[in-house]
């Protein structure tokens, strides 16, 4: 198991292979809560959930065994771990997915970027991440900006709004197990066993609630294919990879940005538009984050 370490100067530099990484993953991450939305009307949660893991468990154990990387060993040596990981996720989503029954796409994307503060809680005190004196200040706009989007009079107090805030601490708490304890482990592997145990926390929870049932429609079927690809595959193989090169106050603040493309997406799809509060949130959201991604290059030129 890795030890937390202090990272250096150099190691915050963003390349930019890694800032177009973190790009993309911004585009796929946001689509979150649209699909549990769109899945809503045709298959409820968590039995959703279970689907749209299972199919991911399953794509990636196709991968891996095709490509000759799957090792059971993981599964006898590290069941501890990933089952605490596999509760977390399993929980976190079905707590999302329940979530967007009270509260709309679009905010609670918002609210989910509360995880912001929970992952630079556990990236600096667990893991010992060290940020700059300009990554601080970014960081401080960044997280200035989300409390303006997230923190709305009638909202914040909404059941919906509580049980993602909520969730997102659970989530950040999986993402510092795995960058503390999962850095050495090969990442196909990881992946893998990650939704091996996320599925089986999943069927246990719907078991015990009685909410297997009859076998979704062909419809449904496509959304949750098409979610567990999308939302899961893709989405957290960059999410993981992205995880592993950067340290996670960095990546945390990086992941603000989600919002503003979630913004994007529910205008495309839900004909709807950030109130002005929103959008000056979101300016603040996208200084902060670009500040942070600069500092290292502005602190460079300035010495």
């Amino acid at each position: 198991m890795s030890q937390p370490s202090t990272v250096s100067h150099d190691a915050q530099s963003l390349s930019a292979q890694s800032v177009a990484l973190v790009t993309v993953l911004l585009f796929v991450d946001s689509l979150h809560f649209i699909f549990a939305r769109l899945l809503l009307p045709h298959v409820g949660p968590p039995l959703s959930v279970l689907y749209v893991m299972g199919v991911a468990t399953v794509e990636v154990g196709i991968y891996a065994a095709l490509t000759r990387r799957l090792r059971w060993a993981y599964f006898r040596q590290h069941w501890k771990l990933f089952s605490a990981i596999g509760f977390c996720i399993a929980v976190s989503t079905v707590v999302n997915y329940e979530a967007i029954s009270f509260i709309d796409a679009g905010t609670a994307s918002m609210l989910g970027k509360t995880t912001l503060i929970f992952g630079l809680g556990f990236g600096i005190l667990w893991l010992g991440d060290r940020l700059s004196r300009l990554q601080v200040i970014g960081s401080v706009i960044a997280i200035g900006g989300l409390v303006v989007i997230t923190f709305q009079p009638g909202d914040f107090l909404r059941l919906g709004a509580v049980m993602i805030i909520g969730s997102t601490f659970l989530y950040a708490l999986h993402a510092a197990l795995s960058k503390r304890y999962t850095q050495e482990m090969d990442l196909v592997n990881f992946f893998f066993f990650r939704l091996l145990f996320t599925t089986m926390v999943l069927l246990v929870i719907v078991a015990g609630s009685g909410q297997l049932g009859l076998p979704p429609t062909p419809t449904a079927w496509l959304l949750l294919i098409l979610a567990g690809t999308v939302d899961v595959t893709i989405s957290r193989a960059l999410y993981y990879t992205a995880l592993r090169r950067l340290n996670m106050s960095i990546f945390s603040i990086m992941l603000t940005a989600g919002p503003v493309v979630a913004v994007l997406w529910s205008l495309l799809l839900f004909d709807t538009f950030p109130t002005p509060q929103q959008l000056i949130g979101g300016v603040g959201v996208l200084g902060g984050v670009a500040l942070v991604t600069a500092a290292p290059l502005l602190e460079k030129r300035l010495r």
